[in-house]
């Protein structure tokens, strides 16, 4: 599928690239899209960016790669300016914690805060702040355009003709994908390990109560949400049917100020500070920890799966009633240990009907299960693993064998094996329309202006240049 630029801005950070506005003395404006105007040291910076990535992923494109940067820019002004007009709401918490990250990583790159403003010419409030603007921009013009998109939908029809349109030589590459089989277990020393987390977190409560130390320091400190420790633990003003449900049932109990006792969720163990309540949104803190093992629980765990290995290569048991009989996987035990990316998309909220047992390469990455991929590598079908530890979706450490069922090979896709996936291909090519169809719209009733130097280049959206 053909790559969109522009949500390819993220790269700028991730590159570790930053403007310096001060250092480009002839710096110009060289469009603008309806209330915000696009720099000729952006539009450089994101074209050069976009060549490095393109180099790294050994991919070259025919665009004059400013022309292209520049048009990339110019659809993200035009999604944030509308988002702004139909008071599309992002997650300011998510967007203050990737910017908080990106400090650090920078601080860090740099050795020190001074020498980070000294390469910047600016006080790091000044590179704080610019960064939050670009990641707002970024997410708001991302969720425009997930709202146009959204609606999209394909029916059986429609793919089995965008499957037919496809020439026979050029049908998709389906690279070897994999079926396998688990069966998963976790300490018998879950429950000392869960007593140990709650009296770490009543430790922690007991300390903030009797005013020995702040939540928030305490969450930067130990929460293992990665999304808002940075925070102080502090989430997104919330509905309480939006959260875990004994999560909502403790916070729901609470007055401003007040914390709750231990609270165990889906997510692991937590202590939450309410903040304040505004009709039926909950503004709060949190802190997270999940249950950590020793050593010794964990070699535990490892040796009965090595035991259940065993048994399963001496024919005294098939792999499919030591799942049922021994794995601590509610969803796998009960299809014989086979593994489908059915709890992802729970978590996810996404659609069941896109639930496959078959899994690419990338595929593991995205439910992180890179462990398991690791060992299948190792096998052939029919074969066990030895015992491996690894973590859950959430983080929670566990064990696991795992069985390689079958690989199939790298093969042109079709509708009877892979029906799934040309689905997916076919929704994002429809969505691709739509979109286009939207943006030209939006193009025609939002004022634009490109400097004449960059009008005649080679838009692929032609309504740019009026």
């Amino acid at each position: 599928m053909k790559k969109k630029g522009i949500f390819a801005l993220s790269i700028l950070c991730a590159l570790g690239v930053f403007a310096q506005k001060q250092q480009v003395i002839l710096d110009r404006v060289i469009a603008v899209v309806g209330g915000s105007s696009i720099l000729h040291s952006e539009v450089s910076e994101y074209a050069h960016a976009l060549v490095a990535q393109r180099r790294q992923e050994g991919y070259t494109s025919d665009r004059d790669p400013m022309n292209e940067a520049l048009e990339a820019m110019m659809t993200q002004k035009l999604l944030y300016n509308q988002a702004q007009i139909d008071s599309v709401q992002i997650n300011s918490g998510e967007i203050s914690s990737r910017v908080e990250s990106q400090i650090k990583q920078m601080i860090t790159d740099e050795g020190s805060i001074l020498q980070l403003e000294a390469k910047h010419h600016m006080p790091v409030f000044n590179i704080r702040e610019n960064l939050r603007h670009r990641y707002e921009e970024q997410a708001y013009a991302s969720m425009m355009r997930n709202e146009v998109i959204s609606k999209v939908s394909v029916t059986p029809g429609e793919v089995e003709r965008y499957y037919k349109s496809i020439p026979k030589d050029s049908l998709p590459i389906i690279a070897d994908q994999y079926v396998y089989a688990q069966i998963t277990r976790f300490p018998k020393s879950m429950t000392e390990a869960k007593q140990r987390t709650r009296e770490q977190l009543l430790d922690m409560r007991e300390r903030v109560i009797t005013g020995k130390a702040r939540f928030e320091t305490l969450a930067r400190m130990y929460s293992q949400d990665p999304g808002t420790a940075m925070r102080g633990g502090e989430m997104e003003p919330s509905t309480l049917n939006s959260l875990d449900q004994a999560f909502a049932d403790a916070l729901e109990q609470l007055k401003p100020g007040q914390i709750s006792e231990v609270v165990e969720s889906q997510f692991g163990f937590h202590i939450i500070q309410l903040i304040d309540q505004r009709g039926e949104l909950y503004h709060f803190r949190h802190i997270l920890l999940l249950p950590i093992y020793t050593t010794s629980e964990l070699a535990s765990v490892a040796r009965e799966l090595d035991s259940i290995a065993q048994l399963i290569r001496a024919d005294s048991i098939t792999f499919e009633k030591a799942a049922l009989k021994f794995s601590d996987d509610a969803a796998s035990k009960m299809n014989g240990g086979i593994v489908s990316n059915h709890d992802f998309l729970e978590r996810t909220y996404a659609d069941a009907k896109m639930t496959v047992t078959k899994f690419l390469r990338e595929d593991f990455a995205q439910f992180r299960a890179l462990d398991d991929y690791n060992a299948l590598l190792t096998l052939k079908p029919g074969e066990i693993s030895a015992s491996f530890l690894t973590q859950d979706m959430i983080g929670n450490q566990l064990g696991k064998i795992v069985k390689l069922v079958e690989v199939i090979p790298t093969h042109p896709a079709s509708l009877e094996s892979d029906y799934l996936r040309i689905e997916e291909m076919a929704l994002q090519e429809k969505q691709t329309r739509a979109f286009t169809d939207w943006l030209s719209k939006k193009i025609d009733g939002m004022y634009v202006y490109i400097d004449p130097e960059f009008r005649n280049g080679e838009f692929e959206n032609k309504h740019w240049v009026k």
